[in-house]
């Protein structure tokens, strides 16, 4: 049966369920009581959802509260243990897989050192390696079989094309990737049983999932999230594009006829406020970084050298190439201020977090020197508050949010019945 609107009974329940799952996944533990205004629904529908949700197992009671003199209110909340997701972050320096339960609740963790530089670092077949043995190491440690999961979501470099048939497709010029068919490839392993998704999307765009919905985003209609790592790169989320677009902001052009990006470009901004170009230029400059370590350790040192802590003085190379970094990470922001005006913007990413505690106001006041008027008034320009893990986290939000969009139900298994419709019932019984 259809609703006046196109919708039907089936549509109604399932979006009914998914609001007291993301209102007590969020906000509870509540009572029946408080998730009826709290959703809007009636208190009929909030008894006929609540009972489905606790006969799935995916709600439990959680104690009670008073109410102004009359019976205790049972309190009700999600179970944490009712569903499992794995997120994946594929960064510059190695591919981390963690396992969740359904309250973000680490279960288990791995990480696979990516050991060469640069786009041979990115060979897909090691990256696919890498993810297929990191999923399958932290499911045995969880006693968690691969059946049980919501799905496996996975934060890339690069624009993520949707195919029809083999699934997400990768374009990565950075890191050497042309059209690589990435769900596809992991399909190939037959790691997950069928009826478990992948979810494969940019790195920056699983950043500001994580941030929105938990960090330093909560709150916010519209906000752009940057990803400073050994790349930079950007999530705008307005209330046009709820769960965030991915954005190429590394390769805005900031120098014409400038340095030659990793992209093959000139004059991007990634070539000249990235990790790897930061300390690059810090070594044209004269500069001494670390030899053959990775970039974290590099840019350690390369703060210890500008911001001495032990009263030597400071490197007046690193010193400068970081006020000039400053800069042109804050006219890369005024770009995105003028551009999508939004309420806030968020540094995060490796590199993000360790440079932000030093830098972060000179970054700001670049940025609404150079930005329009109006919109850098509105403006917030703050460090996420996730950490380096957000990645993970936001990559494991993708089929937690799927998850929560079907009501809190599960994708059949392929071999399992599909329960005919009760009219065919009927008749068939009148026929036997």
């Amino acid at each position: 049966m259809a609703a006046r609107n196109g919708r039907t009974v089936h549509d109604l329940r399932r979006e009914n369920r998914t609001a007291v799952l993301q209102r007590l996944y969020f906000d509870g533990p509540m009572s029946r009581h408080s998730l009826a205004p709290a959703t809007g629904l009636s208190s009929g529908s909030i008894s006929n959802v609540v009972a489905e949700l606790l006969a799935d197992g995916l709600v439990e009671e959680a104690g009670s509260v008073g109410s102004d003199g009359g019976r205790p209110r049972t309190l009700l909340r999600v179970v944490p243990g009712s569903g499992h997701m794995i997120g994946v972050d594929v960064g510059e320096t190695r591919v981390r897989v963690e396992l969740f339960d359904l309250s973000l609740a680490e279960l288990a963790r791995t990480e696979r050192p990516l050991a060469h530089k640069g786009r041979q670092a990115y060979d897909v077949g090691v990256i696919v390696g890498h993810i297929r043995d990191g999923v399958a190491e932290v499911l045995a440690a969880a006693g968690i079989t691969a059946g049980e999961l919501l799905g496996v979501g996975i934060g890339v470099p690069g624009i993520v094309e949707r195919s029809g048939e083999g699934g997400a497709v990768v374009h990565g010029q950075t890191i050497g990737w042309d059209a690589v068919p990435l769900e596809h490839m992991l399909r190939l392993s037959g790691q997950l049983p069928e009826h478990v998704p992948y979810f494969i999307d940019n790195g920056a765009k699983t950043l500001g999932q994580a941030e929105m919905w938990f960090g330093a985003g909560r709150g916010a209609h519209n906000a752009v999230v940057v990803l400073f790592g050994s790349g930079v790169g950007a999530c705008v989320v307005t209330d046009e594009v709820e769960h965030g677009r991915a954005v190429e902001w590394g390769h805005l052009t900031v120098r014409v006829q400038g340095r030659r990006c990793r992209c093959g470009a000139l004059g991007c901004l990634e070539a000249y406020a990235g990790a790897e170009a930061l300390l690059a230029r810090w070594q044209e400059a004269g500069g001494q970084p670390p030899y053959d370590t990775d970039e974290e350790t590099a840019l350690t040192a390369m703060l210890a050298a500008a911001y001495p802590e032990d009263g030597r003085a400071p490197d007046p190379v690193a010193a400068a190439v970081l006020a000039e970094t400053a800069e042109y990470l804050g006219a890369g922001l005024s770009d995105l201020i003028n551009l999508f005006q939004p309420e806030r913007i968020l540094v995060g990413g490796w590199a993000g977090l360790q440079l932000g505690s030093r830098f972060l106001e000179s970054v700001r006041t670049h940025a609404l020197a150079y930005a329009l008027r109006y919109p850098a008034g509105r403006v917030g320009i703050e460090l996420g508050r996730l950490g380096p893990d957000a990645v993970t986290v936001g990559a494991a939000i993708l089929p937690l949010a799927d998850f929560f969009a079907h009501g809190g139900r599960r994708a059949p298994a392929p071999d399992a019945p599909v329960p005919s419709p009760a009219w065919r019932t009927s008749l068939d019984g009148r026929l036997a």
